[in-house]
């Protein structure tokens, strides 16, 4: 009976190890840091990138970059640079100006109170461009 228990436990003690082993190396296969992006074009596409490569001081704008640069990127136009940065049109949709649709993002469903080029991230933000009034 007392071997019967130590084969027992044993044997749960190699499936947890083999377990917690399989888990640590399909973890490795990912990004140690990253953010998830989100281009929703309002007309029931959407293109997502689940696991762009987080550094130090990323903001939005530095997202949509790298996402372009994915081989199956976007196409990101804007004006002006750093945190005054302001993003014109993805792919092919331009902004309509006041009266009609246009890009805005959210970060973790928040919407953006700072332009893309000023919105830093964290290593597991969710960012959402949507075109839309």
């Amino acid at each position: 009976m007392c071997q019967q228990r130590l084969r027992r436990r044993d044997g749960l003690v190699a499936f947890f190890l083999c377990v917690a082993f399989v888990c640590s190396a399909l973890a490795a296969d990912e990004p140690a840091s990253a953010v998830r992006l989100m281009i929703d074009y309002g007309d029931g596409s959407q293109k997502a990138f689940t696991s762009l490569a987080w550094k130090e001081k990323m903001t939005v704008f530095d997202a949509l970059k790298a996402a372009e640069k994915h081989p199956h990127g976007i196409k990101v136009t804007h004006t002006g640079s750093g945190a005054g940065v302001f993003i014109t049109a993805i792919d092919d949709l331009t902004n309509e100006g006041a009266a009609g649709r246009n890009w805005r993002y959210t970060v973790n469903d928040q919407p953006a109170g700072v332009g893309a080029g000023a919105m830093e991230l964290k290593a597991g933000d969710a960012i959402v461009w949507r075109f839309g009034k």
